[in-house]
């Protein structure tokens, strides 16, 4: 894979998660229901309510990593490193909650169905493919991982305190008045321990995998191996 492929692979999953941020937000404004009352809140409350949606977040994180990785598909700065691999992990589970979770509870039609998909399912099989493919790597070792663990971790908590003074949860899976804190606790506990195992997995493909892009520059030089000595 060479630099040039890599910018125009990272540039489709960058516009495919803009595409699909900027579709959702629109029928926010709009008002469009998802997930929320049928008689949606204000406009203020909506807006927060978007930016509280996890998948939101993780899309976001895609769209601004894949960004910068089309301009410089060797790009390796440790806090880009954790933005990347909070990006990838996020948007992995995004995909596999609501495959597994929340479609079942879905009925949508229209534009909402075609920015659920594109948000839930769209993004989430382009991103995974493109880090596949595309790299770069290597670049998970334990310092990364364990940051961008934090971020999935500070969602939950912030989730659940505002969740229990308002009433209003993003997934119905972590509404303590509906489903009680039993519940919602062993999902929150299952939820944590597929982002570890997902960590993990990631780091071990980030070591099995070939380094890429091949070449950095445009020199012909290959990646390192002796840097996956670093690697989880």
């Amino acid at each position: 894979m060479t630099p040039a492929r890599a910018r125009t692979v990272h540039l489709v999953v960058a516009t495919a998660a803009w595409v699909a941020l900027v579709f959702q937000f629109v029928l926010v404004l709009q008002g469009s229901a998802v997930l929320v009352e049928e008689d949606p809140p204000g406009l203020a409350t909506r807006i927060y309510r978007f930016f509280a949606y996890f998948t939101v977040q993780s899309n976001l994180l895609v769209a601004v990593s894949s960004t910068a990785l089309a301009r410089d598909p060797a790009l390796d700065r440790a806090g880009w490193r954790v933005v990347r691999l909070a990006g990838l992990v996020g948007i992995t589970v995004t995909g596999l909650v609501h495959f597994f979770l929340l479609r079942p509870l879905l009925d949508l039609d229209g534009a909402d169905w075609l920015a659920d998909k594109l948000l839930h399912m769209v993004v989430p099989v382009l991103a995974v493919a493109a880090w596949a493919w595309c790299g770069p790597r290597p670049r998970i070792i334990a310092r990364e991982a364990a940051y961008a663990l934090c971020w999935p971790l500070a969602w939950l908590t912030w989730t659940l305190v505002v969740g229990g003074v308002d009433g209003w949860v993003p997934y119905p899976f972590l509404d303590a008045a509906v489903e009680g804190w039993g519940s919602v606790v062993v999902v929150s506990v299952g939820i944590t321990v597929l982002f570890g195992a997902l960590f993990v997995l990631a780091a071990w493909v980030d070591r099995r995998l070939p380094p890429a892009p091949r070449y950095v520059g445009g020199h012909g030089v290959s990646i390192p191996r002796q840097q996956r000595t670093e690697d989880l």
